[in-house]
């Protein structure tokens, strides 16, 4: 059985298919299992159909060990920003829903923080900048340079991300948790654990207690969630309105104030 679907602009099957291809090699990993490609190209994206189950505790427990090994999987050296090896020449990043893509950066950097923030953080608040008040755009402006000037870094490596991890790309089946619909890229771990927790999970703390179980969080991560959320609050900003204006602002201010 397969899941056929349709992709506006037409190369976003062939960006997320080499995503999903780059995610799935981390199954040697020990990773979590990925919807498998079974063909892609302009405009159309063919991938393995993921049978429907529930999710348990044990499920819960196996998906957030497999993440941190999925996350750990990528090579000594590699730099943030980083795409799949199969990610089409010339095309950019994409992000967000289907019918409302939009490009992010893809150059590479040796800091989290300032790839986030060029690459990540820029294209939004540029977009966002042209319908906000003056004072929101400062608020979110000192987030953004806070975060650009490397010093929420940590020294973390670079790890493999799925980059969108909210709740709908995680797909329950009777084997476990299966993702789909990847902006894939090598980032900051706790970006994808940020995103994990925008929106609710099942069993979420079983995920987090068993991915630091299998890779040790460093100290403070929990206070560093609105640090990375901030992106993605802001692209729900951009695209769905300003309902999401209240949670960005509040997690740009933490980030400002995180010591």
């Amino acid at each position: 059985m397969s899941f056929t679907k349709s992709t506006t602009p037409p190369q976003a099957a062939l960006v997320e298919a080499a995503g999903l291809r780059w995610l799935k090699r981390a199954e040697h990993d020990g990773g979590p299992p990925v919807a498998g490609v079974i063909a892609a190209e302009h405009g159309r994206l063919e991938l393995e159909e993921v049978p429907s189950g529930t999710p348990s505790p044990e499920a819960a427990e196996a998906f957030g060990s497999a993440l941190a090994r999925m996350h750990r999987s990528l090579p000594v050296g590699t730099e943030f920003g980083e795409l799949p090896d199969d990610h089409p020449s010339g095309v950019p990043p994409l992000f967000g829903p289907a019918d409302a893509l939009f490009e992010v950066g893809a150059d590479t950097y040796d800091s989290w923080g300032v790839f986030h923030a060029r690459e990540r953080l820029d294209p939004v608040l540029e977009r966002l900048s042209t319908h906000i008040s003056m004072d929101d755009a400062s608020v979110l402006a000192k987030a953004r340079n806070r975060i650009a000037s490397g010093e929420l870094d940590l020294d973390e490596p670079a790890s493999r991300l799925h980059g969108d991890l909210w709740a709908g790309n995680v797909l329950w089946s009777p084997n476990g948790a299966v993702l789909i619909d990847p902006t894939a890229h090598a980032g900051h771990r706790e970006s994808d654990l940020a995103v994990l927790q925008m929106f609710g999970l099942p069993h979420l703390g079983t995920v987090l207690g068993a991915y630091d179980q299998t890779w040790p969080l460093t100290d403070g991560w929990e206070d560093r969630v609105p640090v990375h959320q901030l992106f993605y609050l802001a692209a729900h900003w951009l695209l769905f309105g300003s309902s999401y204006a209240p949670r960005t602002l509040e997690a740009a201010r933490r980030a400002v104030q995180y010591d």
